[in-house]
């Protein structure tokens, strides 16, 4: 997949720049670079050790970013769902050196496209800086957050 296309149910659909394909397959995640990125990079996994990220991705739904030439990932996320009512995204990252190109938002709209044959009822996702991305893919604020609660750390 090259793309997401627009559809009646997801008009703002983004493209991905030509160069650039978006694929679930598991045989092309570089699970090197993507706990390099979020141990060393990301504020919500700091520290994460290869064994949790590898567990992470064997019990997920991981979509990938990648240079067409190349084959490099340049961009990764996380996807635990049920495939039926529910899924959390997670361990959304664009590598440094791909950022400002509107990739990030272009691959998002592939990974939610890519879940739209689900059916799923909701898709939570939590951020402390990319509200703006979400939003411009239709994401938006808890109606009533207090519904909501957590068991963990903080």
């Amino acid at each position: 997949m090259t793309g997401t296309t627009p559809t009646d149910e997801h008009p703002e659909a983004y493209r991905l720049p030509d160069g650039y394909e978006l694929s679930a397959d598991p045989g092309r995640l570089d699970a090197a670079r993507v706990h390099h990125w979020l141990s060393t990079d990301a504020y919500w996994a700091l520290g994460r050790s290869r064994a949790q990220q590898d567990a992470a991705i064997a019990g997920s739904l991981n979509f990938g970013l990648y240079e067409a030439t190349s084959g490099a990932q340049v961009a990764y996320a996380r996807v635990v769902t049920d495939r039926a009512t529910f899924a959390w995204l997670c361990d959304v990252y664009v590598d440094r050196s791909a950022r400002g190109k509107g990739l990030g938002t272009a691959f998002l709209a592939g990974v939610r496209d890519r879940l739209a044959p689900y059916g799923l009822r909701r898709i939570l996702l939590a951020t402390g800086d990319a509200h703006g991305v979400y939003a411009k893919l239709g994401f938006t604020a808890l109606d009533d957050p207090a519904q909501w609660m957590a068991y963990g750390e903080r």
